[in-house]
C-alpha cells in the first residue's frame, strides 16, 4: 500500500489504542504514562509488530509533545510566583538534589558508565513527575492541604533547575568540552533572568498582544510562539523544552487561562505521542538484564524523595500525617527523567543500557507511586502514626545531672 495511506493506518491504530489505555488507566486510578510505555515496547525495534511507516511521523511529534508538557507547565505559574518560591524553597529545593541526584551519579559510576552517563542518571533520579504528582493530588483531593504548597514548591525548584540543567547536559553530551559547557550554562543562566524579568516587567503587554477573546487566534498564537521560542533556544543551545518553559511563564492572566484549556487536548495527544516514542526507540530485550538494577535504584530514590518530602514539610512546621503525604507524593518520575534519558539517547555518547534503564526505572516509580501515595488514607497507616506520636508523647524528658535541690524548710 502507499506510504501515505500506511502512515494513517499505522497512526489511526495506534492513537485509537492509546485511548483504550487511557481510558483503562483512569478505570484502575493510574497515570497512563507506563501504559504509553508499554505500548511503544511493543511497537519499536524488537517488539511484537515495529512500526514503520509512522516512526519518522511520531518522532517529530514527540519533540512537540515535550514542548508542549513544558509550555504547559510555565502557565501554571507566574514569573513572581517563581521568584518568591525560589526564595522561600531553596534550602528544601537543595536538600532534594543532594538527596536524589547522588543515588543515581552512584549508580552509574559503581557500573562503570562513566562520568557522563553519571550526570546523565543523576538527572533522570533527581527530578519528580510534575504531571503524575498534579494529578495524584487531585485525585485524593489534596489540592488544598496545607503540605500541598510544599510539594509544588519542590516541583517548582526542580523545574527551574532543568532550566539550567537541560542546557548544559545537552552542551556536555554533544562533547563541546568543559569551557563551552559552562558556557552553555551561563547563557541559560542569563536568558532564564532576562525571560524573568521580562514576564515581571512585559508580561502584561506580551499578554496584551495575544486576544484571549478569539480562540482559533490565542491557539494559533501561543502555540507559534512556543514553537519559534523553543526552535531558537535550541539553536542558542539552551533546550527547546526550557524555552517552551519559559514562555509559558512570561504569559498571565486570562491569555495563560485560556490558553491553558485551548492546548490541554494538544498536550494530551502529543505527550503519548512522545512516550509511546521513547518506548519505540527502547529495545524491550534489553529490560531484563537492567531490571533489578532498576528496582535497586527506584527503592532507595523513592525512599530519599520521601525523606526529602518529609523534611521539607516539617521545616515549614506540617504536623506528621501532612509530612509523610507530602514525601508520598513526591515518589513518581515521569516526563523530565524521560526527557533527560531522550537527549542521552540522541547523543549516542552514554552506555546504552541507559535507555532501557531509565525506561524500567520511571515504570517502576510511575506504577508504585501513586499506590503508595495512598497509604496515609489507610486506616492502619492512621493508627500506626498515632500509636508513633503516643510513643513519643509518652518518652521520659531526660532531665540534667547535678547536685540534689535543697529541701524546704
Amino acid at each position: 500500500m502507499p506510504a501515505e495511506t500506511s502512515l494513517l493506518v499505522e497512526l489511526g491504530a495506534l492513537l485509537f489504542g492509546l485511548g483504550l489505555l487511557g481510558r483503562l488507566s483512569r478505570r484502575i486510578g493510574l497515570s497512563p504514562i507506563p501504559l504509553y510505555l508499554l505500548a511503544g515496547l511493543a511497537f519499536g525495534h524488537g517488539g511484537i509488530l515495529p512500526l514503520t511507516a509512522s516512526e519518522e511521523f511520531i518522532a517529530v511529534g514527540s519533540e512537540i509533545g515535550v514542548i508542549l508538557l513544558l509550555v504547559m507547565l510555565g502557565l501554571e505559574y507566574s514569573a513572581n510566583e517563581l521568584v518568591g518560591n525560589l526564595r522561600s524553597a531553596a534550602p528544601a529545593g537543595l536538600i532534594d538534589a543532594v538527596l536524589n541526584a547522588t543515588p543515581g551519579v552512584a549508580f552509574a559510576l559503581l557500573l562503570g558508565w562513566g562520568w557522563l552517563a553519571a550526570v546523565v542518571l543523576g538527572g533522570i533520579t533527581w527530578v519528580s513527575s510534575s504531571g503524575v504528582i498534579a494529578k495524584v493530588l487531585s485525585d485524593l483531593g489534596r489540592v488544598g492541604n496545607r503540605e500541598t504548597p510544599v510539594v509544588l514548591s519542590v516541583l517548582v525548584i526542580e523545574d527551574l533547575a532543568m532550566a539550567l540543567y537541560l542546557p548544559l547536559l545537552t552542551a556536555l553530551l554533544a562533547g563541546v568540552g568543559l569551557v563551552r559547557g559552562g558556557l552553555a550554562l551561563a547563557v541559560a543562566a542569563g536568558t532564564v533572568m532576562v525571560v524573568l524579568v521580562v514576564a515581571i516587567r512585559y508580561g502584561r503587554w506580551i499578554s496584551a498582544a495575544l486576544s484571549a477573546r478569539d480562540p482559533e487566534a490565542l491557539l494559533l498564537g501561543v502555540l507559534g510562539l512556543t514553537l519559534l521560542v523553543a526552535g531558537i533556544a535550541a539553536k542558542l543551545q539552551v533546550s527547546a523544552a526550557v524555552g517552551a518553559f519559559l514562555v509559558g511563564i512570561a504569559l498571565s492572566g486570562p491569555v495563560a487561562h485560556h490558553a491553558t484549556e485551548l492546548l490541554s487536548p494538544l498536550r494530551d495527544l502529543f505527550a503519548a505521542v512522545f512516550f509511546v516514542f521513547f518506548g519505540l526507540v527502547t529495545d524491550p530485550r534489553e529490560m531484563p538484564p537492567v531490571l533489578l538494577p532498576a528496582l535497586t535504584l527506584a527503592v532507595v530514590t523513592m525512599g530519599t524523595k520521601l525523606l526529602t518530602g518529609y523534611l521539607a514539610a516539617r521545616r515549614v512546621g506540617i504536623a506528621e500525617p501532612g509530612r509523610w503525604r507530602a514525601g508520598l507524593a513526591l515518589m513518581p518520575r515521569g516526563e523530565f527523567s524521560i526527557v533527560i534519558a531522550g537527549l542521552a539517547v540522541a547523543a549516542g555518547t552514554v552506555e546504552p543500557r541507559l535507555t532501557a534503564l531509565a525506561t524500567a526505572y520511571v515504570l517502576i516509580t510511575v506504577v508504585t507511586g501513586p499506590m503508595l501515595a495512598r497509604l496515609p488514607d489507610l486506616a492502619w497507616f492512621k493508627q500506626w502514626l498515632r500509636q508513633r506520636s503516643a510513643a513519643r508523647l509518652a518518652r521520659p524528658v531526660p532531665t540534667p545531672e547535678g547536685p540534689p535541690l535543697p529541701t524546704p524548710d
